[in-house]
């Protein structure tokens, strides 16, 4: 297990993992998705923290962190918030890897901040361009049925429902956290993310308008069985930034990083590494001499 810390962000407590805090040049920057939390990516962290500093948060309503009433839980706020986070932790260049909700937080933070990012890592999220929400996202929109619906994950029989749309059943520790971290603030942060997030165009922001987009790196990896967020939008994300690369997990669902790790972490490891060692580089030449 990673070691978790805390701080205060805005006045929120937020639990985090940082691999090597002292290095504050550029971090790999994990951001999870709805349920999350950090644990998400528990399988990546010791790999990737071998060649760069790692940073995973739990954001505000998830996991270990505070669920303050008065937080702004949409996108634009959790945006702002986990700009805040890299502000206090001194990150200065970011290679973000997102993965669900994490991808709308994370593109619209980027939005403000182009000059910060170094590369990006899409996971089962991107832009997503004629997108159509899903049935549980749906339900969590109606008032008093989205809440009934966000309640029953504390029970045995919607995680059953879950691992039947899901290609392979999740492991134990995913529903225990999932039951474990449902309680009312965690209900009314999701609640109210899934309603300030109606229409799907108005989610994801239109990086394609940035002209950097075209040469930006960008990993795509995708769990080709996703009943929640289709695979076709894996390719599509060649539209907005044309060098990605792009990785069709066969067999694997929503949160591939579960069913196989080291399909994702292959991918993964390979990608950031090229990326931190260009940033390193580019870096290095930049120094002064002494």
């Amino acid at each position: 297990m990673f070691e978790i810390k805390n701080c205060i962000v805005d006045g929120i407590r937020c639990a985090y993992h940082d691999s090597a805090p002292q290095q504050k040049t550029q971090a790999v920057v994990f951001v999870h998705g709805n349920p999350g939390p950090m644990d998400d990516w528990e399988s990546a962290l010791p790999a990737i923290s071998r060649f760069c500093r790692v940073i995973a948060m739990d954001m505000p309503g998830f996991g270990r962190s505070e669920r303050p009433t008065d937080f702004d839980y949409s996108i634009p706020g959790y945006a702002r918030f986990l700009g805040a986070l890299l502000d206090q932790l001194q990150v200065e260049r970011v290679h973000l890897v997102l993965h669900d909700f994490g991808g709308a937080w994370g593109l619209r933070w980027v939005l403000d901040h182009p000059q910060r990012l170094a590369s990006l890592t899409l996971i089962n999220c991107g832009i997503m361009e004629g997108y159509h929400w899903h049935w549980m996202a749906r339900i969590w929109q109606v008032p008093v049925l989205g809440e009934l619906l966000q309640l029953s994950f504390r029970t045995k029989t919607m995680q059953a429902l879950v691992n039947r749309a899901n290609p392979n059943p999740l492991p134990p520790a995913f529903s225990e956290r999932v039951r474990r971290y449902a309680d009312w603030g965690n209900i009314r942060a999701v609640v109210k993310l899934y309603r300030s997030a109606r229409d799907p165009r108005d989610s994801f922001p239109p990086l394609q308008e940035n002209p950097d987009a075209a040469k930006l790196p960008v990993c795509v990896i995708w769990g080709a069985a996703d009943p929640f967020l289709p695979v076709k939008f894996a390719g599509q994300q060649r539209r907005y930034f044309p060098a990605a690369e792009v990785h069709e997990l066969a067999g694997l669902g929503h949160w591939p990083f579960y069913d196989d790790p080291q399909a994702v972490l292959q991918p993964l490891e390979s990608f950031l590494h090229r990326q931190v060692m260009r940033v390193a580089a580019a870096l290095a030449t930049l120094a002064p001499a002494t």
